[in-house]
This record gives structure tokens, sequence and C-alpha cells, in this order.
């Protein structure tokens, strides 16, 4: 299997730790609703490849995403894996779901825009942020690592731009809660590069320093690789991407997928970047999901690489 040829630029980071989303934030998204097993399955996969950091899945109500209403069942077939993984929760039952089933570190997934808080959580931006308040809290007390999502960092399908000033209020209110980390969410894929490095450094103005701080770029417009790239050369070292580019968000509807994590590592790799990922068992793992699916994979690596693993 073809390899990317390495050539480094200066003022990047020696390693990046890539944050798997595809069974939660990709799987949320399928029409169909994938099995239990074929899930537990995928997540072995991944992690054999080499990802030391999967969130496996998301402890919300069955009517909200009956994609993952057997979340209880596919914690217990996965079991013990090295590494990192998170689930996502949307309150304090989801919380408690969690701490039952000794989960070790959640994340919540506020909004930056008003619109999308009301769509996405049935409430005010404000009230929404007042949820996450005693999840986060009883969460931290028991010892438990908090990431807090930011959607809509950079556009909202009905608010249009979204202010600088507005994404850094909710991250330091995130952030003074008790998230550890803050993954910075493009969700309907509209940024460029300025944008990130204008965004980076407004929440640096208010002590949120890349060391705090992941990128979540979804490929709409074809600028998830540019984005990212800006964002490494500003010291960010955490990148949310989705094996096999699988996912969107259930709540915006021109949302397209997540930035496919094959492309990302022939970037990283290509630049020297250490990912500790198997590039040739990543392709292999999202070809068989994708088969699984019935429909091709976005992802032009994995495209670009299928014939040679066949």
């Amino acid at each position: 299997m073809r390899s990317p040829q390495r050539r480094e630029l200066g003022g990047l980071p020696d390693r990046v730790q890539i944050y798997e989303v595809g069974p939660r934030d990709g799987l949320q998204n399928e029409s169909q609703v994938v099995e239990v097993e074929a899930k537990a399955e995928f997540i072995r996969r991944l992690a054999e490849a080499g990802l030391g950091c999967i969130e496996l899945t998301s402890l919300v109500p069955a009517k909200w995403v009956p994609q993952l209403a057997d979340a209880e069942d596919l914690l217990a077939m996965v079991g013990d894996l090295p590494g990192r993984h998170p689930v996502l929760v949307p309150n304090e039952r989801g919380l408690d779901r969690a701490l039952a089933c000794g989960v070790g570190e959640i994340a919540v997934f506020a909004s930056a825009t008003e619109s999308f808080a009301r769509r996405n959580l049935n409430r005010t931006l404000e009230e929404s942020l007042e949820m996450f308040r005693p999840v986060v809290t009883r969460a931290v007390d028991a010892g438990l690592a908090v990431r807090g999502y930011i959607s809509m960092c950079f556009g909202d399908p009905w608010e249009g731009e979204v202010a600088e000033a507005q994404v850094a209020r909710v991250a330091v209110s995130l952030a003074e809660m008790g998230c550890g980390e803050l993954s910075l969410g493009d969700t309907i894929g509209v940024a460029t590069p300025g944008q990130v490095v204008g965004l980076l450094a407004e929440l640096g103005r208010h002590g949120l320093g890349p060391d705090r701080l992941a990128v979540h770029f979804h490929d709409t417009y074809g600028q998830a690789l540019a984005n990212t790239l800006a964002a490494l050369q500003h010291g960010v070292t955490t990148v949310d991407s989705s094996a096999g580019g699988l996912g969107g968000c259930p709540y915006a509807g021109s949302a397209t997928g997540n930035l496919a994590t094959e492309d990302l590592v022939w970037q990283l790799h290509g630049l020297g970047i250490q990912t500790g990922v198997n590039l040739e068992a990543l392709c292999r793992t999202s070809l068989w999901m994708a088969r699984l699916l019935g429909r091709p994979s976005p992802s032009r690596t994995l495209t670009a690489l299928a014939p040679t693993l066949e």
C-alpha cells in the first residue's frame, strides 16, 4: 500500500492526538441502526489500528438518537481498552448512566449560538450552559475528565456568521465549570484558515491556549485539512476526525461529513508528525464499515488506497 512522502514543515507539533468520533458522531447520523456487535467490532478494530482516543457512544434518550439506544450494551461489550474512551452525555441523567457504567471520561455538547441551542437542546444558550454546570461539577468531583464541545463556532445555518467573542464567552463558561478540553466545532463546514487563526487568537486573549483546545472540522466546502493545518501551526495538537468520513449533524441539515481520519493521517504522516496510527489497518477498518453500511466512503485517501487493499 502506498504511503505519503515525508517532508516536514517548520512550526508544527511533533505529535498529534487524533480524537476519533466515528463510533459516536459518525454512526448516530446513519439512517440504519448498526448492530451493537458490529459497533463493538468497529471500535476494537480502530483501537488495534492505533487510535488511542475513541469516543464510544452517547448516553442520550433513545427517542433522540435511536441509532445509539444500545449504549450500555456497547460499553459492556467493549470492556477495557487502552487509551481514552469518552462518552457524550446530555444532562445529569446521562451522567448517572455513565457513572453506572464505570466511564472514565465524558463530553458535553454546547452551542455557540442561540438558534442551534434551541434546536439541539430545546433550551436557550444560557439555559443549556446552566444545565451542563451540575453535570460537569459532579463529573469532575467523581474523578472524570470532561471535554466541552462547542458547535457552530464559525457559522450557523440560521444566524450566519458567528462572532469570535460569542464563541469565547461560551468557551470561558465551559472552562470555568471544569471542562479540561474544549473542542471547537465547524459544524456546517464553512470555516477557512483565517477564521481558524482569528478564533484561536481570540481564545488566547481569554486565557485559553492551544493546550486546552481541540478542533473539529467538517469538510462541506473542502476546507477541513486546510483548517487543520492552520490550527496545528498555531499550537493545537488534538484533532477530531471520523473513520471513513462518517457523520454530520442530525440537527443541522447542511452539515456533511466530518474530516476523514484517513485523510488526516495521510497529511500528518506526510508532514512527519507522529500519530501512532497504522494507516493500512485504519483503511481496512473503514472499508469494512463502508461495506457494512452499503455505500462508499467519502474519504479521498480511502478511495485512492482501496484497490490496493483488495
